[in-house]
């Protein structure tokens, strides 16, 4: 299965190239991060006239993730990382997808340092670090892809 990652830095805006990209590269399943559209504006119909079904969780102006899968059926498992039910980002998306649990992430970027989203960032990966192990624990096969917003300093 090959499996891609692409910050689209807004869908519908980028449709065209990301149209082109797919047609180009033929992905099986296509993680997509910072969508930058609502939920009733995501562009699912233009995925379904190339044979892929869509999975998103939107958000108006920022963020939103999505999963294409090309013929295969996308079962959502959770559009929210589990850990925080006040946080109403839209940058966690999990599906199951040919037996392989794909999850696509947008993680936050933190700036400015210190700060309260640096803090939002820190408490962010320390969920996705404890519901990731959870994950591995499973013994199902795991894909974690998207954009990390991480650093090496």
């Amino acid at each position: 299965m090959k499996i891609a990652t692409f910050n689209i830095n807004n869908v519908n805006a980028r449709l065209p190239n990301l149209i082109a990209w797919l047609k180009a590269s033929k992905p099986d399943v296509v993680c997509l991060q910072e969508l930058k559209a609502e939920q009733s504006n995501f562009p699912e119909e233009a995925f379904a006239k190339l044979g892929y079904n869509c999975a998103w969780v939107g958000q108006k102006s920022w963020n939103g993730v999505a999963i294409l899968a090309k013929t295969r059926e996308i079962v959502v498992i959770r559009r929210s990382l589990p850990g925080d039910a006040s946080d109403k980002q839209a940058r966690y998306l999990e599906a199951a997808v040919d037996g392989v649990i794909v999850v696509c992430l947008y993680a936050p970027n933190g700036n400015p340092q210190p700060g309260p989203k640096f803090e939002y960032k820190l408490a962010w990966m320390k969920r996705l670090h404890r519901h990731a192990t959870k994950l591995l624990k499973s013994n199902v096969p795991i894909v974690l892809a998207g954009d990390f917003n991480v650093a090496p300093t």
